[in-house]
């Protein structure tokens, strides 16, 4: 546990050429087989879009799947146009002497269904009516995507991977795989995630579903239709998002109580309704962003998915019991000043590990950036990371 070692400052990840994986080009894989669905239904045909890193080598053991939370994509590493523009969302962890290392391993980086960067999803045409899924789309749930993943596996000829890594709505997915495909992953590596949502957690999620679908522009989920786009309800969704996403200390750290446009009369104040303060400037600037590469359908069903998640509610609510199926080993880290997910979350998975006798390494990080730290470059996390993977190679070399 390091929890008790002081905060480094963050190491400068700042695109450099010589360890990037890159341009990369996506790749849009077909599936003709239909995909049943937990909720019962199915899509007939789906396609999935991703990104690799690295060779796979002749075995085909030294393959990493890398799973996205709720917003980001395909797009983990490297760059799309030759300005180095739109860096891949974890360019500071995949790539050559990275901490996983695209010079030992072939990374997967996979677009979820529902998603609206190109794999299939409400954005995507019904070939049953010719027009936008829309509101029709399936809800579809952590599980739904492993197994659509499992699937991309078989497409590659990977029986079974090195390891599946992801943070947050990542993780859930690495530990759906240890439960849904015991046999096809040796190692999980769980990062500030979780077993289950808490009752707070699912309450913001619905705040935030409230403020999409009750924008006048939603139109019951079928807005292309009409020619619109809810972006007020999408801006307030992201506005909560985010400051779940940050710790307290971060965003003092950062913006303290300063002014946007602060007057020289009035105690400094303006007085007026409208932005004063600086993270009211930021949380309006991210979420105006955000509502426009976002799509509002793809919002409400993948934090419905995080809702669902629940593996020991099968069990009778025992995690342990769960969890007995399971024969990978587990990487679990976790950040202190994460209160989304907090470590006691991390915690209660790795207890219910150890009691099935499970290989568990476990890492709780002091750091200061809230949810969001399994995103950045501090020093600490990065070596674990990369002293787990240094092991994970040897393995595929002998």
């Amino acid at each position: 546990m390091l929890s008790s070692l002081p905060h480094p400052p963050l190491q400068n990840t700042a695109y450099k050429e010589n360890d990037s994986v890159g341009l990369v080009t996506p790749l849009h894989i077909h599936f003709s087989q239909p995909l049943r669905l937990q909720s019962g239904e199915q899509l007939s045909a789906y396609d999935l879009v991703i990104e690799t890193y690295g060779t796979l080598n002749a075995a085909r053991d030294n393959a990493v799947l890398i799973c996205h939370a709720l917003n980001a994509s395909h797009h983990v590493a490297g760059y799309h146009s030759t300005d180095a523009s739109n860096l891949g969302w974890w360019d500071n962890m995949i790539g050559p002497g990275k901490p996983v290392d695209t010079n030992h391993f072939f990374v997967i980086g996979v677009n979820n269904l529902g998603s609206c960067f190109g794999s299939t999803g409400p954005m995507s045409i019904d070939p049953e009516t010719a027009k936008p899924y829309g509101a029709k789309f399936p809800l579809m749930t952590v599980e739904d995507w492993v197994t659509s993943q499992a699937c991309l596996a078989d497409h590659f000829g990977i029986t079974q991977f090195a390891a599946v890594m992801g943070g947050s709505l990542g993780g859930m997915q690495v530990l759906s795989w240890s439960l849904l495909y015991p046999e096809r992953v040796r190692h999980c590596i769980i990062i500030a995630s979780t077993s289950k949502l808490s009752t707070q957690n699912i309450a913001f999620n619905e705040v935030a579903r409230r403020a999409i679908v009750t924008d006048p522009d939603f139109h019951g989920g079928d807005y292309q239709a009409h020619g619109t786009k809810p972006k007020r309800g999408l801006r307030i969704a992201r506005m909560i998002g985010h400051i779940t996403y940050q710790s307290d200390h971060g965003m003092a750290e950062r913006f303290g109580r300063g002014l946007q446009h602060a007057s020289t009369e009035k105690n400094g104040y303006r007085y007026s309704l409208d932005m004063e303060f600086a993270v009211e400037h930021y949380l309006r600037h991210q979420s105006d962003k955000f509502s426009d590469y976002f799509d509002a359908n793809t919002y409400l069903r993948i934090t419905r998915a995080l809702d669902y998640f629940d593996p020991a509610k099968a069990y009778d609510n025992n995690l342990t019991l769960a969890l007995a199926k399971t024969c990978a080993n587990y990487l679990v880290i976790s950040f202190s000043t994460d209160w989304r997910f907090p470590p006691t979350c991390s915690r209660t998975l790795v207890r219910a590990l150890l009691e099935n006798r499970r290989n568990v390494s476990y890492a709780e990080i002091n750091a200061p950036h809230g949810h969001d730290a399994f995103l950045l470059a501090d020093p600490r996390y990065h070596d674990i990371i990369r002293a787990y993977f240094s092991r994970i190679a040897k393995e595929c070399d002998s």
